[in-house]
């Protein structure tokens, strides 16, 4: 009977990964909870063990932000701030899209993603062949549809001081809303740690084993990951919840989320090492000079 019991568990994960391809252990347990088959943890990482179905991290570091630029960087409004209601806050980051044509010459994409920081939804996002101005503003003004002007008077934006954000067209759009600007200090990713979370999430669970060779392609693919990400993926920081569900609940939502800014500042403080734990999956706050300072022409 076990070894029946362990084949269906198996053929269980793999119906769940043909939409959620490299989804971990945790997130696992939690779907298959769902569906009636409860199983510990150890169990099933021994399971996915055997079956060489364990998901293996990779990482590739790729030139996305250029914030040596003459334009005005706001401060960071957001250091101690924890989101309480959906709309308050939205942090925002670009990330990129690895394509590979059929002489397998590598290439990117980039990705402008606009996430809420209380529910972890993805409300704006946009994929783009350039680094300048164009897709982050596709971007926003997806996120703006969504919203009545009275919410956007409250909503602080945030993202890292890369030209892309300080420039003056996608600041007047934000003023012209009555959204608050807010930035990092430095390029630490501690201090945009949602945004960068949810790149790391997109790349290593979907975007990483894909073969994407058109741009039709791609944006097929990112539409997809999109929807499942704010509609099937768990999220242990908003209760294990999906971003879609928080945004829909009543009661508030579980605080599992760390505020990796003041966790780091309290131990600098105390004269402690830095956290144990890595930093935000995809925290990669590096510039690529030649291809951003197109954002910067005013």
């Amino acid at each position: 009977m076990e070894e029946i019991d362990n084949t269906a568990l198996i053929g269980e994960v793999r119906l769940i990964r043909q939409d959620l391809p490299r989804l971990g252990v945790r997130k696992l347990q939690l779907l298959l909870a769902e569906k009636g088959h409860r199983v510990s943890r150890d169990k099933l990482f021994a399971l996915l063990r055997a079956s060489g179905m364990l998901v293996k991290r990779t990482h590739t570091r790729i030139i996305t932000t250029y914030s040596r630029h003459w334009m005005k960087k706001w401060p960071n409004l957001i250091k101690d701030r924890v989101p309480t209601h959906a709309d308050e806050i939205w942090v925002s980051d670009i990330t990129y899209v690895e394509m590979a044509d059929r002489s397998r010459k590598r290439s990117f994409l980039y990705l402008s993603l606009i996430t809420d920081a209380y529910t972890h939804e993805i409300v704006g996002y946009a994929l783009h062949e350039s680094l300048d101005t164009e897709g982050p503003l596709r971007a926003l003004r997806m996120a703006l549809s969504k919203i009545e002007a009275r919410t956007s008077k409250g909503l602080v934006h945030h993202s890292d001081r890369g030209c892309q954000y300080c420039c003056r067209d996608y600041v007047r759009v934000l003023q012209s809303y009555g959204i608050s600007i807010s930035m990092t200090d430095n390029g630490d990713p501690y201090e945009n740690a949602i945004a960068e979370r949810v790149n790391g999430i997109l790349k290593t669970e979907w975007l990483y084993g894909m073969k994407l060779s058109s741009v039709a392609q791609a944006k097929e693919a990112v539409d997809k990951i999109v929807r499942l990400y704010n509609t099937v993926r768990p999220h242990e920081s908003i209760g294990n919840k999906t971003p879609s569900a928080a945004r829909m609940s009543e009661e508030p939502l579980r605080k599992l989320w760390k505020n990796y800014w003041r966790e780091k500042n309290r131990q600098q403080q105390a004269g402690e090492e830095g956290p144990s734990t890595e930093p935000p999956a995809d925290s990669l706050i590096v510039a690529d000079a030649h291809a951003s300072r197109a954002a910067a022409v005013p």
